[in-house]
């Protein structure tokens, strides 16, 4: 038996889960909430083999709430079920520490393979479209075509760092600070730093979690 806990802002999302669970034997919904503050003491409580999360929930980020379940339980099954079917939501998610991934459109036999996944291997990543996500950002970075430090000035852009902060951050000149940046603007074919993070963003150049405490 498969115990779930569902952390999921829509109600008809969990009941729809509950349901789920109730007509396959090897998985049971023991806890559910809507709300990212409850969730922690929830798993605590419940002790489950596998936590769903949504990556929109009402009161928080249901990614920031992987990571911090990660960090506190190792071998946790984590699948991050959403509705919003990006690459770059993917790699969030993967990048967390999720178990699994899966959209809220996918077949019952998928969300089930990904609940049975997690179960048993925790710390391995699984998602349908993986090898495709894969191979898009492989020929995104290649055709941008971005130097280590003209991907590590972006982050900063994203960040919200002007020039002269990008220059003291990286311990450049204002100058060479300047021309990384133009070179950036000219390689993403963008004009302003709204473009150019919109593009980054879009092609999975960047994610939108700035670094903490920026």
């Amino acid at each position: 038996m498969i115990r779930t806990v569902v952390i999921d802002s829509d109600t008809l999302t969990r009941y729809g889960l509950s349901m789920l669970a109730g007509a396959h034997p090897d998985v049971e919904v023991v806890g559910e909430t809507g709300s990212a503050a409850e969730a922690g003491e929830l798993v605590a409580r419940r002790q489950p083999d596998v936590v769903v999360i949504d990556v929109e929930l009402a009161d928080g980020n249901g990614l920031h709430l992987v990571r911090s379940l990660r960090d506190r339980y190792a071998q946790l099954g984590i699948v991050v079920m959403t509705s919003l079917d990006t690459d770059d939501v993917l790699f969030r998610a993967l990048d967390h520490g999720a178990s699994a991934f899966v959209v809220k459109t996918a077949p019952v036999v998928e969300v089930l393979g990904a609940i049975r996944h997690a179960a048993v291997a925790a710390t391995s990543f699984t998602a349908t479209g993986l090898l495709d996500a894969l191979t898009r950002r492989r020929e995104q970075e290649t055709r941008f075509a971005l130097s280590p430090r003209e991907r590590q000035v972006l982050t900063l852009l994203r960040d919200g760092l002007s020039i002269p902060e990008i220059a003291g951050s990286i311990h450049i000149s204002k100058s060479t600070a300047k021309t990384y940046v133009a070179r950036l603007y000219d390689k993403l074919g963008a004009s302003s730093r709204a473009q150019a993070l919109v593009t980054a963003l879009r092609t999975g150049l960047i994610d939108y979690e700035a670094t903490p405490g920026a």
